[in-house]
Parts: C-alpha cells; sequence; structure tokens
C-alpha cells in the first residue's frame, strides 16, 4: 500500500507541475483577445476590396448621413453618403500599410546604425550616439508637420517620415547587445573561424538579439500608427480620395453632434487596435526577457 500510495503521490505531482506549466505558457484572456483582434485587422488590411460593399468614392447624396444599421449602410453614411464601413476597412488597411512599412524602416536603419556604432566604436560610435540623443529631443511631431507642409503629403513620404520615428532606440539597443555578445565565447570563436564582421553580427548576433527587437518593434508600430492617425487628422496625412483612420476622424470631427458614427468608428478601430498591440507586446516582452523567467 505505501508504495502504491507513493506512486500515485508522484503521478499526482507530476500532473500538477504539467498542468501548472501549461498555464504559465497558455497567454491571458486579453492577450487572446488582442491576437485575434490584430488578425483581424491583418485578414481585414488584406481583403479590404472583397470585403468592401461599395467604392470609397462612391456617392449617394439621397442618403446622406444615415445612421448605423441601415440595411444598406451597416455603419451608416458620411455628408456625402459615402458608405462609413467602405471607408473604415479601405482607412485600416492604408494606416496598417504606413505603419508597418515605417516600423520595418526604422527597425533595420536603427538596428544598422546600431551595428555600426558596435562594431566601429571610436568616431562611429560618438556620432551615432549624438544622432540618437539629437532624434530623442526632437520634437517630431513639429517637424513632420514642417516637411509634409514644405514638400507635400504622398504616401512615400509619409511612409518614410515615419520610419525615422523610434529608430534610436533599435540603434541603442542592437549596439549593447551587441557589445555584449561579442565579448562572449561564440562571436570569438567564429571570428577566429575566419567569418567575416557582416556574417557575424547579420548570421550570429542578430538571432541572438531578435527577441528583443521584436518587442521594441510591437511598442513602436502602436505609437506609428498614433502619429499617423494626428498627422491625418490634421489634414498633412494622407490626403483624398485615400482615406486613412486619422483623416476620418479629422473630417467627422465637424459632425459630432449630428452624426457621430463618421468620427467615433475610426477613432473606436485607432484605440482597439493601440491597445491590442499593446497587451501582446508587453506578453512578448515577458515570455522572451530570460530575466523575467
Amino acid at each position: 500500500m505505501t508504495v502504491i500510495d507513493t506512486a500515485t503521490a508522484q503521478r499526482g505531482r507530476g500532473f500538477a507541475e504539467r498542468l501548472l506549466l501549461r498555464t504559465r505558457n497558455a497567454a491571458p484572456f486579453s492577450v487572446g483577445l488582442g491576437i485575434i483582434w490584430l488578425a483581424a485587422m491583418v485578414f481585414i488590411a488584406i481583403f479590404a476590396d472583397v470585403l468592401r460593399p461599395y467604392g470609397i468614392t462612391a456617392m449617394d447624396l439621397s442618403s446622406r448621413l444615415v445612421g448605423p444599421g441601415h440595411p444598406t449602410h451597416w455603419l451608416g453614411t458620411d455628408e456625402l453618403g459615402r458608405d462609413v464601413l467602405s471607408r473604415l476597412l479601405q482607412s485600416i488597411r492604408i494606416s496598417l500599410v504606413i505603419a508597418f512599412g515605417a516600423t520595418i524602416l526604422s527597425a533595420v536603419f536603427g538596428t544598422a546604425l546600431g551595428f555600426a556604432a558596435a562594431k566601429f566604436r571610436g568616431v562611429v560610435e560618438h556620432l551615432v550616439l549624438a544622432l540618437a540623443d539629437f532624434q530623442a529631443a526632437l520634437p517630431f511631431l513639429i517637424m513632420s508637420l514642417a516637411l509634409l507642409a514644405f514638400f507635400g503629403s504622398s504616401m512615400w513620404l509619409l511612409v518614410c517620415l515615419m520610419g525615422f520615428y523610434g529608430w534610436e532606440r533599435y540603434a541603442r539597443i542592437a549596439r549593447g547587445l551587441a557589445i555584449s555578445a561579442s565579448a562572449q565565447g561564440y562571436a570569438s570563436a567564429v571570428v577566429q573561424l575566419g567569418a567575416t564582421p557582416m556574417r557575424v553580427y547579420f548570421r550570429h548576433i542578430l538571432p541572438n538579439i531578435a527577441s528583443t527587437l521584436i518587442v521594441s518593434m510591437t511598442l513602436t508600430f502602436p505609437e506609428i500608427i498614433l502619429m499617423e492617425s494626428g498627422l491625418s487628422f490634421l489634414g498633412l496625412g494622407v490626403q483624398p480620395p485615400q482615406s486613412s483612420l486619422g483623416n476620418m476622424v479629422g473630417f467627422g470631427r465637424e459632425y459630432l453632434t449630428t452624426a457621430p458614427w463618421i468620427m467615433l468608428a475610426p477613432a473606436m478601430i485607432i484605440m482597439l487596435t493601440t491597445l491590442s498591440i499593446s497587451l501582446v507586446g508587453d506578453w512578448l516582452r515577458d515570455k522572451l526577457d530570460p530575466t523575467v523567467r
């Protein structure tokens, strides 16, 4: 009986440990909702042309300012009779494309400068750090307004401009982690085997610091969405006939008291998308950070 009881207790402890491990690895409910929401936004951005019931410029003045719940206009219409749902789907695509492109550009640019600072040190390192300090102290929104007002607004200019937002974070992270990785044994061993500096940094060091950079991207992504929305709200972002979430909020503010759905629909999308990205980013940081474990 003692042997049987001991084996039963050991099996019970093993089951409890496996259950606890699965519970720790499972994403919280709020994070799961955030992942589902982001997946839905990506799906909408990819298939917006198929999902749109009307064209974004199709006007019907006889149905202007129709409220939500209409049989043919589920989210209502705007001041020109354009379908709010159709414009919202297109706006999600444009805003996500700008934010994704700008985030990738910022991460690549900042990581390359951080690796250059870690490799050459000396004057190059001081120059990169000085540029990073200048970027951090620069009021980016005011600079963006000035550049867009001078050169005019276009999709490519907006993406490139947003791509310079937050690059100093990636540069500092990449520089610090690259210096730390270079001092470890595996980087020195690869160098002794005759690997070029490019191969050392991009084939051996970069995969080891990729998790930290990915978490930084999830934190920068919602900030770029809000920045683009602010510029479009002020009239210097995405220009008609194209539409973005900030663009819709900007045009709908004049009808906030008479037709609030024009402004509230894109505002809710902005809020829920940035909240979902922040929740998923915090969860990834806890999962990928070895110091937390």
